[in-house]
């Protein structure tokens, strides 16, 4: 094994969720039928290799279900403030030894971590 590629996010609508997604700065990589009804939607933020599907046919992945999803940031007071300007609803910033950390959710209650460097 060499990397991590793919991390399932469980969603119900995964429209909603695309949209979500790219308001906080993910783009699209693949969106393209599956061939048995569902549609793979994949999306990745620039410059990383590693990426999200939003899925919704795992029956043991019930729709926000995942929570500490890590995202890193060089800014992260710039980063939240940008996140609470497009409507995503971010809470305080933690401030830890090991690091400074902004939670939200997305539409589904998929739990993710905005993670800054500790000052």
């Amino acid at each position: 094994m060499k990397t991590i590629e793919v991390i399932s996010i469980p969603v119900t609508n995964q429209e909603t969720a695309k949209e979500f997604y790219q308001k906080i700065g993910f783009q699209i990589m693949i969106e393209a039928p599956m061939g048995d009804g569902n549609t793979w939607v994949q999306l990745g933020l620039p410059g990383q290799t590693t990426s999200i599907s939003l899925v919704n046919w795992f029956a043991k992945m019930s729709a926000g279900s995942m929570d500490g999803l890590v995202l890193s940031s060089d800014d992260i007071e710039k980063e939240v403030a940008e996140l609470k300007a497009k409507g995503v609803a971010v809470k305080d910033i933690d401030n830890t030894p090991w690091g400074r950390f902004a939670s939200f959710n997305d539409p589904d209650g998929n739990g993710l971590i905005l993670r800054g460097e500790a000052v």
